[in-house]
């Protein structure tokens, strides 16, 4: 029974990680990117500092501690600084996933050159798979039409993906044994400062609090920052690195999913056609 709840865990991620694109879209008219982000750092440091005083978890050394903040500044002070920035200098929101969707592929190019590990031929072929089925999926929605691409975009989008690609790696490589609670604090205070200089540099820091603002908030903070975060730590940490980043292969078709239902958003044969792709992908991939 408890494995068989395991191995529900990253289907579970997605899930979460899926609705950040959603929450995103409920709260930013009403708040600039690196604003929400640090109110929602700061929101999740208070939940992780409570949860660690109840469960009485034990301090990190110094050294754990500074590994935990690279990770943090990587897979979210990077990642998600990347992609607002990136759709806050107009790159549209289907194109930065899009970038973003070439990760498991970079982490497992990156994995296999700097860090040793192998992949069969098959996983090669699954990681195509997804690959070919994201950009399909997100191609289909037509959001490309018209569009004009700014370098200072276009890098933070790359800096996004890049971010967390080697986020992953490095909590792979240097995050092992490291209590899930106490790394997560000290990742999310790493990013909190980082987008305090981003707020506090670049933006007026003006917040409309509506309650769809406040709804959205408390759904980053509980459903991603808290929920999904341990559970991609948990996976890291328990599992083959090519493996979890695959995963993600399977956020932007759910995403799709999600704003069909919610949104309206079109949801074509073509794209419901990468979306089986991209699963037979992912399966290929994780297949024992």
């Amino acid at each position: 029974m408890r494995q068989h709840l395991i191995s529900l865990i990253p289907f579970l991620f997605v899930f979460l990680w899926s609705t950040g694109f959603i929450g995103a879209k409920y709260a930013l008219p009403f708040i600039e990117p690196f604003y929400l982000l640090f109110i929602r750092m700061v929101l999740t440091i208070a939940v992780f500092l409570l949860l660690c005083a109840v469960l009485r978890v034990k301090r990190l050394s110094a050294h754990q501690v500074g590994h935990q903040m690279v990770t943090g500044f990587l897979v979210h002070g990077a990642y998600l600084g990347g992609v607002f920035a990136a759709i806050k200098w107009g790159m549209p929101a289907g194109v930065s996933a899009l970038v973003v969707g070439v990760q498991p592929v970079l982490t497992a190019f990156l994995g296999w050159r700097f860090f040793g590990l192998q992949l069969r031929p098959r996983q090669w072929l699954g990681l195509g798979l997804g690959l070919a089925g994201v950009t399909t999926v997100l191609l289909s929605t037509g959001q490309q039409d018209s569009v004009t691409l700014t370098w200072p975009a276009i890098l933070a989008a790359v800096l996004a993906l890049v971010g967390i690609s080697l986020g992953t790696l490095y909590q792979k490589r240097f995050g092992l044994g490291v209590n899930l609670l106490a790394g997560s604090l000290w990742q999310y205070i790493s990013a909190a400062m980082l987008m305090a200089i981003l707020a506090w540099g670049f933006e007026s820091r003006e917040v409309v609090w509506d309650k769809q603002l406040i709804f959205a908030l408390g759904w980053l903070v509980s459903g991603l920052s808290v929920t999904a975060i341990l559970l991609l730590m948990y996976m890291i940490r328990e599992g083959e690195t090519a493996k979890v980043a695959s995963y993600f292969y399977l956020v932007p078709p759910v995403a799709s999913i999600e704003a069909w239902i919610l949104f309206d958003e079109s949801l074509t044969l073509v794209a419901i056609t990468a979306i089986t792709v991209t699963v037979i992908g992912v399966y290929l991939v994780i297949k024992r």
